[in-house]
């Protein structure tokens, strides 16, 4: 597998267990026999297999394993001084382990593909199992998967030469193809082995990132001062450029010390850095919920469809709306709301003109007439919820639906898939047109939003 079509040189292809053929980038001579020796570690190099002779690394827990082979120095413009020799590695797919029961795999297959993937702390499992159930939706997923770290943030997944849809992802936050880990960054030049470790080509934009974590909040002024310095170089070699279709180039922290570096395609990926759309909490909404609504209309409705759909003058149901922060974001577009709720109504939404607050169970209530839209974040287990809002629509009393589904603690995707595979079943069944998203926003805790709508096809 050759990462940056650099010239050609005396290779050798390196066959793991698992029969898959890789490829160095072609920063090393495999034939040639020398011994190089950096300025605090020495490495002995000899027919392309590296051997530390001082002490031996210990791979971080959830990181890919990976063959460590070092970089061949080379100069970076005209201000850029030579080089270190470090762990600068290609993302290869790891050999079962003895004893292992993953199958082998066959000659001449194509060799994996690994893909990184932003997500709520706590989630990682979930997000990678849903990945690899996308892929092996397509066909057969035949790689031992990399472990996941509880709490990090984020989950790797290693799979064939399958595509990954990041709108039908509901966890994975972003979609990140990933081509190089970095394990030991050296704290007086990380520049150096981060601009040797990036893929050959031009990318539109450079995204530094770290996890949606406590941790990862304490990077975010390291970031910041080391993007511009990075930004400076790819500049000087031309590698920038002003091009929307070009990929996007990011450069992953989990900590100080290490990075993740992959692409990402603007056609399939999150268009926020992180993969978060962020919002300021209004100072007039009664309540953080507000915050989840606004997020879920800025991911799933494009502006022309915001304009078109939301306009004044329309009608909504909010089940479950006090104190009212959803029911506050369909009043501030001019739409008026039923708000179906026992519990009372705080702030301005307590005598809105636009609010009527009906004191009944959301699960009861059946409006005089059909709305342009339900919206509903109760407390309730996915399925029930899941149930009520395909009653909705096979009667015909809304055309849009905004919802939460809180999800249990154990079997996650489990549960998902059977409340939405119970709102496709419905609908179908009804003959009636949709189109149905689901996502774990930012704003979103034990829960995934869900856009559904009626379609003319």
């Amino acid at each position: 597998m050759r990462n940056d079509g650099s010239r050609r040189s005396k290779t050798t292809q390196k066959t793991d267990r698992s029969g898959v053929s890789v490829r160095n980038d072609g920063s090393q001579r495999s034939e040639t026999k020398t011994t190089r020796q950096t300025d605090k570690n020495k490495v002995s190099v000899r027919g392309g297999a590296q051997q530390r002779t001082d002490t031996k690394t210990t791979p971080k827990p959830g990181r890919v394993p990976v063959k460590v082979e070092a970089a061949k120095p080379r100069r970076v413009g005209t201000k850029m001084s030579r080089l270190l020799e470090l762990n600068v590695v290609s993302v290869k797919t790891p050999a079962p382990a003895r004893g292992s029961s993953a199958k082998p795999r066959h000659a001449g297959t194509t060799a994996m593909t690994h893909w990184l993937l932003y997500c709520r702390a706590g989630f990682e499992k979930d997000c990678a199992q849903e990945a690899v159930g996308q892929a092996r939706a397509q066909r057969p997923v035949l790689a031992e998967q990399p472990d996941t770290i509880p709490d990090s943030g984020y989950a790797i997944v290693a799979i064939n030469e399958q595509t990954l849809n990041h709108r039908e992802l509901i966890f994975a936050r972003q979609l990140i193809r990933l081509h190089q880990t970095i394990d030991a960054l050296p704290e007086r030049d990380r520049l150096s082995p981060i601009l040797a470790a990036i893929p050959q080509g031009s990318f539109s934009a450079l995204w530094l990132e770290v996890p949606d974590t406590n941790d990862g909040k304490t990077l975010s002024a390291f970031t910041r001062r080391f993007g511009p310095l990075l930004e400076t170089a790819l500049k000087e070699q031309g590698r920038l450029a002003d091009d929307i279709k070009l990929p996007r180039l990011h450069i992953f922290f989990p900590d100080k010390s290490s990075a993740l570096i992959g692409t990402s395609d603007p056609y399939n990926s999150s268009p926020s850095i992180m993969g978060i759309v962020r919002q300021s909490m209004p100072a007039e909404a009664p309540s953080r919920s507000t915050l989840k609504l606004a997020e879920a209309i800025d991911v799933f409705l494009d502006k022309s469809e915001q304009t078109r759909l939301l306009r004044s003058g329309m009608t909504a149901v909010d089940l479950g709306a006090a104190p009212g922060g959803w029911t506050w974001q369909m009043i501030k577009r001019g739409i008026r709301v039923t708000a179906v709720d026992n519990g009372d109504m705080k702030g301005v939404m307590e005598k809105h003109p636009l609010v009527e607050h009906l004191r009944q169970d959301g699960f009861k209530f059946a409006p005089r007439k059909a709305v342009d839209w339900l919206i509903c974040d109760m407390v309730e287990k996915p399925a029930k919820v899941a149930e009520l809002v395909g009653n909705w629509f096979a009667s015909g009393w809304c055309r849009h639906a905004i919802f939460n589904l809180k999800l249990p603690m154990k079997q996650r995707v489990t549960a998902l898939d059977a409340a939405l595979g119970g709102i496709r079943s419905r609908l179908d069944m009804e003959g009636i047109s949709y189109k149905l998203i689901a996502k774990q926003l930012y704003h979103d805790r034990e829960e995934v939003t869900v856009f559904l709508t009626r379609t003319k096809h």
